[in-house]
């Protein structure tokens, strides 16, 4: 038996592969009865095998049919969970290797960077025991370059301050003295052909300096320009002079280098000659002053646009004159499909980038699908450019369209437009969608057909007033009980959730969980059913009707099928705008796919809460992140189990921190009254808590409000009221030295900040005044993120400036109103109360700077506190840096480490561990769904937080008290 499955299983991986059901095979040769899940890991696995052995899987087909005919639900539903693996596998595999490669580009910046930093370190020491004389071995390691770039370059690449110009240093190579005493030409050619590596200096050759320039000035990549070099004009002292040349005319400095000073860089010859002459006019310079401020040899570098470039193509019509995006008032919600015939879409990944780039420049937000099928998407635009996107979507090829192959004229109905756009305040403060996600799948519909269908034949697309009258007709004929009219048969596509609070007159519900549940309850409604009897269908946008349709005509012989052009979201703006004065005969809120979750169509409430059973119009998901239950529940359900579900959820979800403050929550002025006599009624400890806690300022409100309008996705990041307080306090206990490890909007800044002023207030005040890195309260915050330390900075000042009261709570609601500026240059100190200061450091690698902090002899004081809010992957790496000697943090400091309990989930990897298995499509009883179904991400990230829990608590060198605060934080302390 052994060798049996030895041989098969190789074939069952390929078979896998090509989208075949493996459970019956496999259970007919071990001639046993085998659990889904196991087969289902088995299948994966092997598949995960097949990705890392077979270098052509990139390039493997997507879609590969099976047996012809075979249209049951189960094996279809199984064809496709197969194929969408392998569109997530090679989606995965895809952007593992721009991983890597981003990974590996960030590591070689990091190794030049600290190497550069090495070598200025070894530049002072040379400098403290330097001698009088000039020769070739007293030359800096590292040249300094300035580089100018010119007018039209800045305004056609939308350049900032820092890349119009700026300044670089680049690595001196040992070569160069061996250049500099013996070269001629021709010798300087032979020494460049010996030494080796010589593309990592960008001194030696054209394409290495055009790389180092492109990681300092990266918008220089998306042009085509000329590199120019000159000698620095330096003034009385020795300072270089910023180089003015840039602000000429273009062709006069293209036309006349030579007589500007300037030379060509056109070949690696260029580029070393360049390097040299500097070399040498530093050392002329050296000598013939015996005290300057020149410290390195220094080149400017000109980048000018090249003349002979190819003219950029002109835009495409429907761009030309388009307002900006950014300034439109309301954001209009749409929704189209489409279905190209003759095979539908070749390539739906290169279709996807396709869609992706062409729609950058409208700031569309929504949910696109694409599948060799069709296209399904679901959007938000804003709508001062709703016109320029549908060209975009329509225009010709002719005219210089590019979809016109996709959708144009295949998008049946044209394109569904709500006709009430959205108020931009209120589309900020409730995004019915954050992002444009755009992405392939193996049906954009999952209707559980292993072959498809013709979707071209799918019954009378009827117009929606047509479908208004027809539905009137029925109505009153039925009303009125008249028998030799038969009444058409209408049937509500959607699923139950959906009909639960709306659906129109005389309509059956399907009542299916899934939409590839259909085929079964259609079967057997009309089975008993006349193959001419009128069959009306509808759905929320038109495109499960086309499947329906397609299935009764096609399958079932039905011969008088129609279905509602455009669905519900057609009708009711048909009906809006053409016939306002008709009642409308659909009732309730029409279910929309985006966070919205309905429009309201009339008043009518035809659900049942989920919770209490009284009517509502409400559909929601529960708040709960690992329940997202889809559900109809009331208002008062709503408020009362704080947007939840169950009693359950809702306290998963306050331990978690996600609860927003309660309607007339006391303010700071008058708490201590409101509490003593309060009679809330709280259901847990946890609000019990924080009910009798002490408030947190106005300030600090106003951080996380900032934050949640400012960077909503990052919104549940914030410390939050009880974890800052707690953070505040720990840090008045001690001298009011902390390290913070990930700023982000600076909430647990400025509670660390506040605590370090208590410090300083209590503790014996030095006479050097203001805390900073030689002493005293200081905050060093590292962050890498130049968005949000520009919010983070913001708020410190407004702290700093006005404190932390209702002053400036409202300085800082500033920032919501304006555009944020990113984070300028590489660091920003404050002072706080006079006594505490806080200094935000922007870094590449956070973790980098920590170790060189940890094992350099700088005259940075040792801090008490070290906050780690950082990459979750590395936690025990900071833990090392820390513990590892008492440079960076004392014997005896505190490391404190956020998310330790990652949103509950360690217990999962605690108990379960994290099991590839359960990635494929879920299966068993409804809690075995829920678990499932949970964040595949977030189920990784629990993992490695339980490793870490787990390694950091047998470590020898700290002792460890874990704090069910919020996510959770580790106390650590060093022994």
């Amino acid at each position: 038996m052994s060798f049996l499955l030895a041989s098969v299983m190789p074939v069952m991986a390929r078979r896998s592969i090509q989208g075949k059901i493996l459970a019956p095979t496999f259970a007919q040769i071990t001639n046993k009865r085998v659990p889904n899940r196991s087969i289902s890991a088995f299948v994966l696995n092997q598949r995960h095998k097949q990705c890392k052995l077979s270098p052509t899987f990139l390039k493997q087909p997507l879609y590969v049919s099976n047996k012809p005919g075979d249209t049951s639900s189960s094996s279809g539903a199984a064809y496709h969970a197969s194929a969408n693996q392998q569109i997530v596998a090679r989606r995965n595999e895809i952007n593992r290797q721009k991983r890597q490669a981003r990974q590996k580009a960030l590591d070689k910046d990091r190794e030049r960077n600290l190497k550069l930093r090495n070598l200025f370190m070894e530049e002072k020491q040379n400098d403290s025991s330097s001698s009088s004389s000039h020769d070739s071995s007293s030359i800096p390691p590292m040249f300094a370059v300035k580089v100018v770039t010119c007018r039209t370059l800045r305004l056609e690449l939308r350049m900032n301050g820092r890349e119009k110009r700026g300044r670089m240093f680049v690595e001196r190579p040992s070569i160069f003295s061996a250049m500099q005493n013996e070269g001629g030409e021709g010798e300087v050619e032979q020494r460049v052909d010996d030494a080796s590596d010589d593309n990592e200096y960008a001194c030696m050759s054209l394409k290495a300096l055009k790389q180092t320039i492109h990681e300092f000035f990266r918008r220089l990549k998306k042009s085509t320009y000329i590199l120019s070099a000159s000698l620095p004009i330096l003034d009385e002292d020795g300072n270089v002079l910023t180089s003015e040349e840039g602000d000429d005319d273009d062709q006069n400095i293209n036309d006349n280098n030579s007589s500007l000073g300037m030379w060509r860089l056109e070949t690696d010859e260029d580029v070393q000659n360049a390097f040299l002459q500097a070399e040498q006019f530093y050392q002329r310079h050296q000598e013939e002053n015996e005290s300057t401020s020149m410290k390195r040899p220094t080149l400017v570098i000109h980048v000018t646009k090249d003349p002979d470039a190819p003219p950029p193509p002109p835009p495409p019509p429907y761009l030309v004159g388009m307002p900006d995006p950014l300034t439109s008032p309301t954001m209009t919600m749409l929704s189209f499909y489409a279905f190209p015939p003759d095979g539908g879409i070749s390539d739906p990944e290169s279709t996807a980038d396709q869609l992706k780039r062409l729609w950058r420049p409208f700031r569309a937000l929504g949910r696109v699908y694409v599948a060799k099928e069709g296209v399904n998407a679901q959007m938000s635009v804003p709508t001062n450019v709703l016109s320029n996107f549908l060209q975009c979507c329509t225009v010709k090829p002719e005219e210089g369209g590019e979809l016109s192959h996709v959708l144009g004229t295949y998008m049946e109905n044209g394109i569904n437009i709500d006709p009430i756009p959205v108020n931009m305040e209120e589309f900020q403060a409730k995004p019915a969608f954050k992002n444009l996600h755009i992405r392939v799948r193996s049906q954009i519909v999952a209707d559980g057909f292993a072959t498809p269908l013709d979707w071209q034949s799918a019954g009378y697309d009827m117009p929606p007033l047509e479908w208004h009258q027809k539905l009137k007709e029925a109505r009153e004929a039925n009303e009125k009980g008249v028998d030799n009219a038969p009444l058409p048969i209408v049937l509500d596509c959607r699923n139950d959730y959906e009909t639960q609070v709306g659906k129109f007159e005389l309509a059956e519900p399907l009542d299916t969980e899934n939409f590839r549940d259909s085929w079964d309850v259609l079967k057997d409604r009309l089975k008993d059913v006349p193959k001419d009897a009128p069959v009306m269908t509808y759905c929320t946008g038109g495109i499960r009707c086309v499947k329906v349709n397609a299935y009764l005509t096609q399958e079932m012989g039905m011969t008088n099928v129609s279905r509602l052009a455009g669905g519900i979201i057609s009708y009711d703006r048909t009906l809006n705008e053409q016939a306002p004065a008709e009642e409308s005969m659909f009732k309730g809120v029409n279910y929309v796919f985006d966070s919205r979750m309905g429009r309201r169509i009339t008043d009518d409430q035809l659900g049942t809460c989920y919770t209490c059973g009284s009517k509502t119009h409400l559909v929601s998901n529960c708040k709960n992140e690992n329940c997202h239950r889809r559900m109809v529940q009331c208002e008062n359900c709503v408020d009362s189990l704080l947007g939840t579900c169950s009693e359950g959820c809702k306290g998963r979800v306050v331990n978690a921190g996600m609860v927003p403050k309660r309607k007339g929550e006391a303010t700071n002025n008058d708490v201590d009254e409101t509490r003593q006599e309060s009679d809330e009624v709280y259901t847990n400890v946890d609000d019990y808590s924080s009910g009798y806690s002490s408030s947190s300022p106005s300030l600090f409100r106003q951080i996380e409000l900032n934050t949640a309008a400012l960077l909503p996705s990052g919104a549940h990041m914030v410390s939050g009221a009880m974890q800052g307080s707690l953070l505040k306090m720990l840090a008045s206990q001690t001298s009011g030295r902390v390290l913070e490890i990930g700023s982000f909007t600076g909430y647990a800044t400025a509670c660390f900040l506040e605590g370090a002023a208590i410090a300083g207030e209590l503790g014996e005040r030095k006479e050097t005044g203001i805390g900073g890195r030689e002493g005293g309260p200081f905050v060093l915050s590292l962050e890498r993120d130049r968005r949000a330390l520009g919010i983070a900075s913001a708020h410190i000042k407004a702290m700093s400036e006005l404190g932390l009261d209702e002053d400036a709570a409202e300085e800082a609601s500033k920032l919501a109103d304006g555009p944020i500026v990113d984070f300028e240059g590489d660091s920003v100190s404050f002072t706080y109360k006079g006594i505490a200061g806080c200094e935000f450091l922007r870094v590449n690698d956070a973790l980098a700077t920590v170790e060189e902090m940890a094992s350099s002899q700088s005259q940075l004081a040792p801090f008490d506190i070290a906050f780690v809010d950082a990459d979750k992957t590395r936690l025990m790496d900071y833990v090392d840096a820390l513990a590892s000697n008492d440079r960076l943090l004392k014997k005896g400091g505190l490391i404190i480490v956020d998310n330790v309990l990652w949103k509950g989930l360690v217990l999962d990897a605690n108990n379960n561990g994290y099991d590839s298995s359960d990635e494929t499509s879920p299966t068993g009883s409804n809690e075995e769904k829920a678990l499932l179904k949970k964040n595949r991400r977030a189920r990784k990230l629990a993992m490695k937080m339980h490793q870490f829990n787990s390694e950091v608590v047998r470590d020898e060198r700290v002792e460890v008290v874990m704090m069910p605060i919020r996510d959770g934080l580790s106390l650590i302390r060093k022994r």
